[in-house]
């Protein structure tokens, strides 16, 4: 493998490179950026995790660091599905681009509008941006996409999944037919092979890994849940989550939990709180503020568990995640492999979990025919009585500590003793009853069961 001193990169953009703790490009780095620099487009097919950014950051830089931005006219755009994603594509080109005089413009919601049409007057030389606010802005009047040179596309699979399909046609509409076009793709599904067809010219194909295959660096399994009691199912599924954690013991120093529902993250997350884990949510309805603020606390390691939904599944750049656990199976089976993908980067080890229950077994299928491979079953689901009849026999164990069975005659003594208290009990209960008259209270009274007297979020989080 050459270095990136080999490529034909800005030397100040080398200096950067270096700075950063980097000398060899990745498989899609080493092949992506020359066929970039050439000037062609490029259609990048790789798993998440790989270094796809760097592949079109880098020769990005090095083209805009001849000439100067203009009033409202971008010189080069990068569109992002998600707005964390636009944030680490920007705190990416700060990295790089550290020794040349650009500038850039990062459009995601959550954000005034004031502030960032600030940005676009003044004249930036890169535009980061999640689709519908960049069409926000171009309909609002204060955006020009007629300057740009470079247009990048990244996690085009996720911009299909989330319905961004007909903005991307129209912006690629609104950019100069002569731009060079960056595809980055982890997935080819046919609406992506057409929009590629359309919009790229000649393309350099650079395919580092078969589509839609996970990291060998990651070990996969899943655990097979069948709940003791229908009425408690997901109170057992967040129980058999957080053994799944302790079983790891140390080797999980961090982990992200992925749900399919934002309803089932807030839950899952405060009841992980419950119960002494260090966890927080993070989905799309929360404040933008606050979901940055959340990952950033997961970054510097003060935050152990995060509970999200996909928005977080693709393009985050946390390097160091140890563990995925995936509270559900995903419903779309390429969302599994962005799931895992956040762990085992950048050829570290990682290890990915999965709980399925009955409801979610053709779904776990399309996920093998998709991997072209079987899924380990967890030693978990092996044992004989799996894991709902360990967690009831520990509860039995709690509530009934003192009791063995050495020998068959003390148990009879004591069933006859606890028969007798029984009997005292029920003739007590008669006294007390005929004695109540007037104040008799009519309804449950008593035996009021104890759950009712939980709040309704307390009995959720349970």
């Amino acid at each position: 493998m050459e270095l990136f001193s080999d490529l034909k990169l800005n030397p100040k953009i080398l200096k950067a490179v270096k700075d950063a703790g980097y000398e060899k490009p990745t498989p899609i780095q080493e092949k992506a950026i020359p066929a970039a620099l050439d000037g062609k487009d490029v259609l990048g097919i790789a798993q998440t995790g790989t270094g796809k950014t760097a592949s079109f950051t880098l020769p990005m830089i090095n083209l805009l660091s001849r000439g100067r931005a203009r009033a409202r006219m971008p010189r080069s755009l990068v569109l992002c599905p998600t707005r964390e994603l636009a944030a680490q594509v920007a705190e990416n080109f700060d990295i790089y681009a550290k020794n040349l005089k650009l500038s850039k413009a990062l459009l995601i919601g959550g954000v005034s509008f004031k502030e960032q049409d600030v940005l676009i007057d003044k004249g930036v030389d890169v535009l980061i941006a999640t689709p519908g606010r960049l069409i926000d802005h171009f309909e609002r009047g204060k955006l020009l996409l007629t300057g740009v040179q470079v247009m990048v596309v990244d996690e085009a699979d996720r911009m299909l999944d989330m319905g961004f399909i007909p903005d991307i046609e129209r912006i690629f509409k609104l950019t100069p037919f002569t731009r060079q076009t960056l595809f980055f793709s982890a997935t080819m599904a046919p609406e992506i092979e057409r929009i590629t067809n359309t919009f790229l010219s000649a393309p350099i194909r650079v395919e580092i890994a078969r589509q839609a295959t996970a990291s060998e660096s990651i070990k996969q399994s899943v655990v097979m849940f069948t709940p003791k009691r229908k009425d408690r199912e997901a109170s057992e599924k967040r129980q058999l989550l957080r053994h799944l954690i302790d079983s790891e013991g140390k080797n999980c120093t961090n982990a992200i939990v992925f749900c399919n529902r934002k309803t089932d993250v807030d839950i899952c997350s405060k009841s992980l709180n419950k119960h002494g884990y260090q966890a927080a949510p993070i989905h799309g309805d929360l404040d933008q503020t606050k979901r940055t603020e959340t990952l950033e606390s997961f970054r510097e390691g003060d935050l152990r568990i995060l509970v999200a939904s996909d928005v977080a599944a693709r393009g985050l750049d946390i390097p160091s995640v140890s563990h995925v656990f995936n509270f559900d199976v995903p419903i779309q089976a390429e969302d599994y492999v962005h799931r895992i993908g956040r762990t085992g980067r950048a050829g570290r080890d990682g290890t990915a979990i999965m709980i399925c229950n009955k409801r979610d077994r053709k779904n776990f299928a399309n996920i093998e025919t998709l991997l072209k491979k079987e899924i380990p079953l967890s030693n978990l689901s092996d044992e004989p009585d799996n894991f709902n009849q360990i967690a009831n026999e520990n509860e039995d164990f709690k509530s009934k500590s003192g009791i063995t069975d050495e020998n068959q005659h003390q148990n009879q003594n004591q069933n006859q003793n606890q028969n007798q208290t029984k009997e005292n009990k029920s003739k007590n209960v008669k006294k007390n009853q005929k004695s109540e008259n007037s104040n008799r209270i009519i309804g449950l009274g008593e035996h009021t069961p104890g759950f009712l007297s939980q709040s309704f979020n307390d009995r959720l989080a349970s």
